[in-house]
């Protein structure tokens, strides 16, 4: 084997030994006695190939801002590999590289204490924001509360409470506990109120079902007085309307039986309008046929023959007796009506006849004359006069005074 130097980090002697190169010296790394020098020393310069491999990949992960103590442990290694390490190649500047890395260490640690620190107070600050709102909604009046959106959105909270107690960085033990006893705290607080609110809810459904309850057993009752429990039907249903709710499921049962009681006894009643409009029918074509007779007395002009046909019509009117219930506000508003004309007929008579308006009909009237003639002798006399303006105006106070009197007439 060759004893020159054939590579500039390492060579090989006769007996295949190979050495690496330190400062002005070298050191054995080992031997390769079945193999050429160039294998030898190709075998060795692998082994440094790979620590410098791992250096590299360890100065890429410190790059990356990977965590300071998992860099400085792994510098560590591999410094204790690297020194004495069998293998042929520029070891000092790896160990160089690793003197690098430390430095690089202290600067990740200041740094990642300091991005550490940043998101503790970060974590502190969304956990505070989620306490907050729990605390809103405790805080919330329990009878106004809308029991299932609050219910939902606490589960959500906790939900990311969790999430971030999982995920984000641990907190402070202090932080945490006062944090956790203020979150829990809101909790309990907002249990309590759903407990308290919806067992006063039952309460009171309760006492709203004791009442309804009795309402229906009071309406069935009624039922075996068919029509005639109609009217007190009526007055259970407005205490039914003001007795409150007793939850919707139990509502629509009760109502339905309540419901049921009234059907049957209106059901009746109805039975007895079909008898008695069959009965009014008759009645019905009667009072029909005196409105045949009264409405021409809408265009009659004599007081007393529309007053003797009305009353005479009115007394058989309410001889004939009943009619089916629907008609009974259509033939009433049509004798109405004729009522009113022959009733005003009546108010214009009085009104032509009233003594004191009359009187002072006449009294005005007389002074009209009076007036008249002492306007015609003016005028009279201004025509002899030949003074146009004087003629003007008695002429004008003249037809005054007569269309005056012509309104009295």
């Amino acid at each position: 084997m060759a004893t020159s130097e054939q590579h500039p980090w390492g060579r090989v002697d006769e007996t295949g030994t190979v050495y690496v190169r330190e400062g002005d010296g070298e050191r054995t790394v080992g031997q390769y006695p079945d193999g050429t020098p160039e294998e030898a020393i190709a075998y060795f310069e692998r082994k440094y190939t790979d620590l410098a491999g791992q250096v590299s990949l360890l100065e890429q992960r410190a790059r990356r801002g990977a965590p300071a103590g998992d860099v400085a442990k792994s510098v560590a290694n591999l410094r204790s590999a690297v020194e004495g390490a069998n293998a042929v190649g520029d070891l000092a500047s790896l160990l160089t590289r690793l003197d690098a890395l430390g430095g690089t260490v202290e600067e990740l640690t200041e740094q990642q204490s300091a991005e550490a620190k940043a998101a503790v107070e970060a974590a502190i600050a969304e956990r505070t924001a989620i306490v907050t709102e729990a605390e809103s909604l405790a805080a919330q009046d329990p009878e106004r509360t809308q029991w299932k959106q609050t219910t939902s959105a606490l589960d959500e909270l906790f939900a990311r409470w969790q999430a971030h107690q999982h995920d984000g960085p641990r907190l402070p033990k202090n932080d945490a506990n006062e944090l956790w006893k203020r979150f829990r705290a809101a909790r309990s607080t907002i249990e309590h109120n759903r407990k308290a609110f919806f067992a006063e809810l039952d309460n009171q459904h309760r006492d709203v079902r004791s009442r309804k309850n009795a309402l229906i057993e009071q309406a069935e009752r009624l039922i075996p007085q068919g029509a005639d429990g109609v009217p007190e039907y009526r007055r259970l249903l407005d205490q039914w309307k003001l007795a409150g709710r007793a939850g919707k499921k139990n509502d629509d049962a009760l109502w339905a039986r309540f419901k049921a009681a009234g059907d049957a006894i209106y059901s009746a009643k109805a039975e007895v309008d079909a008898r008695d409009n069959v009965e009014y029918e008759a009645n019905l074509q009667a009072k029909l046929a005196l409105l045949d007779e009264a409405e021409p007395l809408l265009k009659e002009t004599n007081r007393d023959t529309a007053r003797t046909a009305l009353l005479s019509i009115q007394e058989r009117w309410d001889a004939i007796g009943r009619v089916p219930r629907e008609q009974v506000r259509p033939i009433e508003d049509r004798l109405r009506k004729v009522e009113t004309a022959v009733r005003r007929l009546d108010e214009e008579h009085w009104e032509r006849n009233n003594p004191e308006k009359k009187a002072r009909s006449e009294g005005l009237a007389s002074q009209l004359n009076a007036a008249i003639a002492k306007l015609e002798e003016e005028l009279a006399e201004a025509n002899a006069g030949g003074d146009a303006a004087k003629v003007k105006a008695a002429q004008e106070a003249l037809d005054a005074r007569k269309i005056w009197l012509d309104a009295l007439g």
